[in-house]
């Protein structure tokens, strides 16, 4: 069952840009790549530090603390040091805003 909740508008979220959300306990990195918005969960798995302080590029985000990259679409680690995936959320944009399916 889905549970989208909004958190942003459209326009908080620059292009290849990040922004940092609060749904609820959970800390939430927005990520605007490409035209889509991704949903990611704003811990890098490596170490605890904010994804949305990462730098976006090519359909991923790198931590900008050792340079982990994770996969915008799916979570998955795509360098190294970090070999586990965050968390993806499921977003849609509804008229300006963007919800997130936080179930």
């Amino acid at each position: 069952m889905s549970r989208f909740v909004t958190v942003a508008r459209v326009d908080d979220v620059p292009e290849n840009g990040t922004c940092g959300v609060m749904a609820e306990d959970l800390a939430i990195a927005l990520i605007r790549s490409g035209g889509e918005v991704y949903a990611l969960e704003d811990c890098c798995s490596h170490e605890e530090f904010p994804l949305s302080d990462g730098e976006v590029e090519a359909g991923e985000i790198t931590c900008l603390l050792h340079g982990a990259r994770f996969d915008l679409a799916t979570g998955e680690p795509r360098a190294l040091p970090a070999v586990m995936p965050v968390r993806r959320f499921d977003v849609r944009i509804d008229g300006d805003d963007i919800q997130v399916d936080l179930d």
